[in-house]
């Protein structure tokens, strides 16, 4: 069987596909584990939406929503934003560590009490 630094294409794609898929729903199993969540109503439904949602504007398919990604969610919400103004919610979202919104940060966000600005 051939490496996968030997795959090409459309294999190597669906490798790293299915690979990130693992790790959100890795990620999603945490968050139905945590006590803090327990009592948040369909979670298990929510993490599931949550995690198509941010596979939609994962734009460049490392895993991570970057500025252009999340302009294209506030358009698709119907509140554009200015360059500026995304520049602070991702700092908002990831406390100033990063120019991108994981998926760890994505969920915190959509299910804090602070989400109605990103609510889908």
């Amino acid at each position: 069987m051939p490496s996968n630094k030997n795959m090409q294409g459309g294999k190597a794609f669906g490798l790293l596909k299915e690979q990130q898929k693992q790790k959100l729903e890795e990620i999603n199993k945490e968050y139905l584990e945590d006590q803090k969540y327990r009592d948040e109503e369909g979670l298990a439904e929510k993490l599931e939406s949550l995690k198509n949602k941010y596979a939609e504007f994962d734009l460049n398919d490392e895993g991570e929503i970057e500025m252009m990604g999340l302009k294209r969610m506030m358009e698709k919400l119907g509140v554009p934003k200015t360059h500026l103004e995304l520049k602070k919610m991702i700092v908002e979202v990831t406390g100033g560590s990063s120019n991108t919104i994981n998926y760890r940060d994505f969920v915190k966000m959509m299910l804090g009490k602070r989400s109605a600005v990103l609510k889908l």
